[in-house]
């Protein structure tokens, strides 16, 4: 069954202490650009912004005095050792503002609290058979206040919004994930982030899953980030997310980069679709074929119990479509990386990600400069992050490109 109960939604988001502050207004151009050079580098002094965007010192100066006393930044202690005063570096401050990410999963769904770093301070957890718009809306209703109980009243007020991450038209999923009809129909004329709002009083942004999944690797993922990579994502269907010149496309329907439908030959030779290759839920089908539990897959990530004969040969197959789908990819786009992550353990990311590797370069690349084959960093959390990532780029982050352009 899915998840039942009937919504209570008597709360208002005052009892919750979820208004925003005078702090909550949208940023304006220059004061976006400073955050998103500090997110991206690190602690900057006033002299390396102005440096960078080509802003005046005292212009810099004033910009980033409005932003400690919102309490965005935080001061560094104070680096000495060069002619003249000493340069006090900048930080982004953890408590400056919070997100709310919910994931909506085709077999479970998570809210998740981040702050301004990209943290999780808290999350919260539904598994069910199906998702329905009652039984989500009654899982947020119901987790949302123990959710923020660990924030002070002050905290409380920094929360900007909630982000929504989920995947489209779930309706047409019906066969393939075992729901009825009619609850899945209900999705197609649902206000979802209608509901969310009266629930939050927050603005609430909704995007396709993979993608944020994507957008999560671009805002708050670890390491050398390329300006070009396509994103794979294997949750119980395979999905993805394309970034170009460091931005996150999002595509006329927002459904760019939707690699499920991408055509790629089996070990056979026969076409198949990716997403009937490459998701966990093909690997669901073939350990219940053996007679091997796979629920224990969509309650928890951290270890998987399956025979080694049944996940070597899905983990093939999958590298197989994602190495094909990959050369499509570069066929078509410059792209410097391909990025897998999902909810899996580590250990089988890194495998499914040499297994792509060597796929793809078993193929015929006459022509094609390959790009590189790496993992994600974000791993489970990538989605419910990505869905706190919506409301933090909207409000405080610009075009990634404009990082250097004088303004």
């Amino acid at each position: 069954m899915p998840l039942g109960a009937e919504i209570q939604t008597d709360r208002s988001s005052e009892d919750l202490g979820l208004r925003g502050s005078n702090q909550s207004g949208m940023r304006d151009h220059n004061e976006r650009l400073v955050l998103s050079l500090v997110r991206q580098q690190g602690g900057l002094a006033k002299s390396d912004i102005a440096r960078i965007t080509g802003l005046s010192a005292q212009t810099v100066s004033v910009i980033m005095r409005a932003l400690e006393q919102d309490g965005l930044l935080l001061r560094g202690e104070p680096v000495r050792g060069r002619i003249g005063q000493p340069s006090i570096p900048m930080f982004l401050n953890p408590e400056g503002a919070f997100f709310l990410g919910l994931k909506i999963g085709r077999r479970s769904a998570d809210l998740t609290l981040v702050d301004f770093l990209g943290r999780v301070r808290a999350t919260r957890r539904q598994v069910y058979r199906y998702p329905s718009p009652s039984a989500v809306v009654a899982f947020v209703a119901r987790a949302l206040p123990d959710l923020t109980a660990s924030l002070g009243a002050a905290e409380r007020t920094r929360i900007s919004g909630m982000g929504v991450a989920m995947p489209f038209q779930l309706w047409s999923w019906v066969q393939l994930i075992g729901a009825p009809q009619s609850e899945m129909d209900a999705w197609r004329d649902h206000d979802i982030q209608g509901d969310l709002a009266a629930i939050t009083g927050l603005p609430v942004y909704v995007q396709n899953d993979a993608t944020s999944a994507c957008g999560a690797e671009l805002v708050f993922g670890t390491g050398d980030k390329p300006k070009d990579f396509l994103y794979f994502y294997f949750g119980y269907f395979i999905g993805g997310g394309l970034v170009l010149n460091g931005q996150l496309m999002l595509g006329r329907s927002g459904n760019a980069a939707g690699v499920g439908p991408l055509p790629v030959p089996g070990r056979d030779g026969k076409m198949n679709r990716l997403i009937s290759v490459a998701s966990m839920s093909t690997l669901a089908t073939a350990m219940a074929a053996a007679g091997e539990s796979s629920d224990h897959l969509w309650e928890q990530h951290g270890r998987w119990i399956v025979s080694e004969r049944i996940l070597s040969e899905w983990m093939d197959q999958a590298a197989n479509g994602l190495a094909w789908a990959a050369l499509s990819a570069a066929s078509l786009l410059e792209i410097e990386a391909v990025m897998i992550d999902g909810w899996m353990p580590t250990e089988i990311r890194a495998e499914i990600t040499r297994r792509t590797h060597a796929a793809l370069h078993a193929l015929d690349l006459d022509g094609i400069d390959p790009p590189m084959i790496r993992e994600g960093t974000l791993g489970a959390q990538a989605r419910a992050l990505g869905a706190a990532a919506i409301p933090l780029s909207q409000r405080y982050l610009i075009d990634q490109n404009a990082a250097g352009r004088e303004t």
